[in-house]
């Protein structure tokens, strides 16, 4: 990218062609321009949130070795730590631990996704990766965030390890997202086959991933508690990397080292809302119809310390630095932003018409109808901390180059067969969106990624698009809508342009949900 664009800036600039200057290369180039910076801060929110650095500032041992430190709590050590880890993140803090902790663990067991060793190798991030004699043995299974038969041994020899432990034992328990799909256990009868045909028709109505994790947890062995139940009574404690809005603990990854606090009436909701409920299998009918009556009642986590170790938080903070270091001003909108994929890009298209009127002040303002109608689809869309109005009265008292950040997991309602990921069909649709709205002299960008390299089942972590990119797609014959409609994203961006509109990270060791990055500058 950055050798074109070298290319492109001089063509813009040359006394041979001072009428391109402003035209279509010149917007070409600064599109590209844009790009780059979008990739650097995409790149720098992902580096704040690496497992290494985020597990060091969170452990550490005492300078005799006998303690083991976790932000303000102390736990002995007398051989008796144990490690256990699911999650697209957890080789890389697992490494981390078995860097920090040495001869103090054990023994250990982690399940990861199929292929992230390799990955961490080719690219060569050896602090990613365990030592070749490491006393942590490794899983890989979940092909394309699915649970699956290599998934299921993973959770069964973390339940052995965990089952073993007694009063004198420390279990180290490492969740980052992805960490549900990694350790699937369902109570029998139910077979995984079944659990993951519902988890699917669910993700496809539309289901949210808190509605998906209620399903998920009452019908795991160590989902919603069960984890730490298995573990009693050694100590527990989980060491988490958000992929939750809000950092709800009981959420992410199914919460198996929190007491579930949903009933069989929410799970019987949840599968009334998407018409399943009479679909549902004999097995799942059996379990659901035990939990309500299980005499035992919800598990109890109190030998139990759940920490939140990174967030999408920690890592837009990061970005809102780089951002401002290269001279924007910049507004974290909010760390929470969800809802429907659709309603998501009417949102950003409106705002960056909306935001058009207070950087440019000799443009006709946006109307009263438009004002109000960006306030009523953030209303619906119910963003918690959403910060509108700061972002907007910040436009209007700068008139400068503005970059609007926000991280969050919107949902998508599966319509077609084709292939894509979240971030890429938000970035289509906010595409989309920019063709309605007049955006005057300003050079727009927007970017959607997902902070763990991957959107969906794709070697692409997003996209990023510009208001130029309906008569881009037009000139190479490809119907936007079409693409749209059939949720085959990935394949119109790769049609586009030769993929260059593709935003390619190689899986990250990391995974804080998605970052989106909305770039405002006046030419």
């Amino acid at each position: 990218m950055a050798a074109a664009l070298q290319v492109l800036l001089r063509l813009a600039r040359t006394p041979l062609h001072p009428f391109l200057w402003g035209g279509p290369v010149a917007r070409l180039a600064s599109s590209m321009a844009l790009a780059e910076q979008a990739r650097q801060l995409f790149e720098s929110a992902v580096g704040a949130v690496l497992p290494g650095p985020m597990l060091h500032r969170t452990l550490s041992l005492d300078p005799g070795g006998r303690q083991l430190k976790v932000r303000d709590r102390s736990f002995q050590l007398k051989q008796n730590l144990y490690l256990v880890g699911f999650g697209k993140a957890v080789l890389g803090m697992a490494a981390a631990a078995e860097e920090l902790l040495g001869q103090h663990l054990v023994q250990g067991v982690i399940s990861i996704p199929k292929g992230i060793r390799a990955a961490m190798e080719h690219a060569g991030k050896q602090e990613m990766l365990l030592k070749p004699h490491s006393r942590v043995q490794v899983f890989e299974g979940a092909e394309d965030n699915l649970p699956d038969r290599d998934a299921l041994r993973a959770a069964l020899a973390i339940r052995q390890l965990a089952e073993g432990l007694t009063a004198d034992d420390l279990l180290l328990v490492l969740i980052s997202g992805g960490g549900s799909a990694l350790l699937p256990a369902p109570i029998p009868p139910v077979t995984l086959e079944e659990k993951q045909t519902l988890t699917k028709l669910l993700a496809a109505r539309g289901a949210t991933i808190q509605e998906l994790n209620t399903i998920r947890k009452t019908l795991s062995q160590l989902k919603g508690g069960g984890l730490a139940q298995a573990a009693y009574p050694a100590q527990v404690v989980s060491l988490i990397l958000s992929d939750v809005v809000g950092d709800p603990v009981e959420v992410i990854a199914s919460g198996p080292t929190v007491a579930s606090s949903h009933s069989v009436q929410d799970c019987l909701h949840i599968l009334n809302r998407y018409g399943l409920r009479a679909a549902l299998p004999r097995s799942v009918k059996t379990v659901l119809s035990r939990a309500d009556s299980d005499p035992h009642g919800p598990h109890t986590c109190g030998h139990v310390l759940n920490v939140i170790i990174g967030s999408n938080v920690l890592a837009l903070a990061e970005a809102q630095r780089q951002a401002e270091a290269l001279g924007y001003q910049a507004v974290v909108l909010s760390a929470a932003m969800q809802g429907d994929v659709k309603s998501v890009a009417q949102f950003y298209g409106l705002l960056a018409h909306v935001a058009r009127t207070r950087l440019t002040p000799s443009m006709a303002g946006a109307s009263v109808e438009e004002d109000a109608q960006l306030h009523e689809l953030a209303a619906e869309l119910q963003i918690p901390d959403l910060q509108l109005e700061e972002a907007l009265e910040t436009m209007a008292r700068g008139r400068g180059p503005v970059c609007l950040l926000a991280g969050g997991e919107p949902t998508v309602q599966l319509q077609g067969s084709g292939k894509g990921g979240r971030n890429q069909e938000l970035a289509l649709r906010v595409g989309a969106e920019f063709r309605r709205w007049p955006l005057g002299p300003i050079d727009v960008l927007f970017l959607s990624g997902g902070t763990d390299g991957q959107d969906g089942p794709t070697e692409a972590a997003g996209a990023w698009v510009t208001p130029e990119l309906a008569s881009q797609a037009a000139a190479e014959g490809l119907d936007m809508a079409t693409f749209l409609a059939h949720n085959d994203s990935h394949t119109f961006f790769c049609r586009l342009q030769g993929g260059v509109h593709l935003l390619h990270t190689g899986m990250t060791g990391t995974n804080v949900m998605d970052t989106h990055l909305l770039f405002l500058r006046p030419r």
